[in-house]
């Protein structure tokens, strides 16, 4: 096939995490032949993580990667059509709906399921890449329970930030809450929780510069303000260090077509994963600023499959 042509096809799937895999599962077992393509991303979040302990089924736990693998042989051994590529362009103002991969090829499409995921917001550090599985993460109910009794720190001083904490609290031995701000961000009864919890020490105006450790996290170097234009550096001896300064929703090339919060997570009608498009579904973390998990965004995977199989039926597609 001319991968310059333009295609036509009765579903189109973008994005392969869970959400995506589990719905290119359940759309080839309704014989829909869904296409779909993998992203920036093959596999998902998951993929940058090492052991994955919460999803049914595994009760050795399984790498993210494995995982990933798993899910996507399944659809494929059901049929689906697996490509690599990322959307670049959108169109879904009257069906079927267009789709431009990699600035290119046009797939059209009777109906869409939308499960690009959302990416975790990072400083921006090179040692969070270098540190990446070893003890660097941005997902505290993911990879907490691997910091039973250790010391951790979490970045950041909103909500999501408070709320990481305090579960942390709750497996770690100690940890530390580093606050670029003279305060906290978070709602009051947020603040509440973790300014009264023993186990957490909130650094307020220090901000991380480096990580460092041998053969993982060992320590954080962070900077604290002590007024323009003075600095000292700090040290603290940490075993994970967490992000919670935010995720991003993959959603920019569907926002003129469908509703997203202020952040950019897509907006479903609730209870459902249909979006305000007939025949366009969101599913997984692009749609989910609250769970973020595996297991969840395979969920609404499987309902997003259903639904467009509803949809088509009616359609007589």
């Amino acid at each position: 096939m001319d991968t310059n042509k333009n295609e036509k096809v009765r579903c189109l799937i973008i994005g392969s995490g869970p959400a995506g895999y589990t719905a290119a599962i359940y759309a080839s077992r309704a014989n829909l032949s869904p296409v779909l393509y993998e992203g920036i991303q093959p596999g998902g979040q998951l993929t940058t993580t090492t052991e994955v302990e919460n999803f049914p089924g595994y009760p050795e736990g399984v790498t993210g990667t494995t995982l990933m693998d798993d899910l996507r042989k399944q659809a494929e051994r059901f049929g689906a059509d697996i490509r690599v590529g990322i959307a670049t362009q959108t169109d879904l103002s009257v069906a079927p709906y267009k789709v431009t991969i990699d600035g290119e090829k046009v797939i059209e499409t009777d109906a869409l399921i939308i499960a690009t995921g959302a990416t975790a917001k990072y400083l921006g550090l090179a040692d969070e890449q270098k540190y990446a599985g070893m003890g660097v993460s941005a997902c505290a109910t993911c990879d907490g329970f691997f910091y039973r009794k250790k010391v951790v720190a979490v970045v950041g001083g909103g909500d999501t930030a408070c709320e990481e904490a305090t579960y942390l609290a709750s497996l770690a031995s100690h940890v530390y809450l580093i606050v670029r701000k003279p305060y906290l961000r978070a709602s009051k009864v947020m603040q509440d929780r973790v300014l009264n919890n023993p186990k957490i020490t909130v650094l307020f105006e220090h901000n991380t510069v480096g990580l460092f450790g041998e053969n993982g996290v060992e320590g954080a170097h962070l900077v604290k303000r002590l007024g323009e234009p003075d600095e000292e550096k700090v040290d603290i001896a940490i075993d994970g260090f967490f992000l919670a300064i935010g995720h991003k929703p993959n959603s920019d090339i569907f926002k003129p077509w469908v509703d997203t919060d202020d952040v950019g997570y897509i907006q479903t009608i609730p209870g459902t994963p249909k979006t305000k498009v007939p025949g366009v579904f969101a599913a997984g973390d692009v749609a989910d600023p609250h769970y973020r998990q595996a297991i969840t965004a395979a969920g609404s995977g499987c309902a997003a499959a259903i639904e467009m199989e509803r949809y088509l039926s009616e359609l007589g597609k």
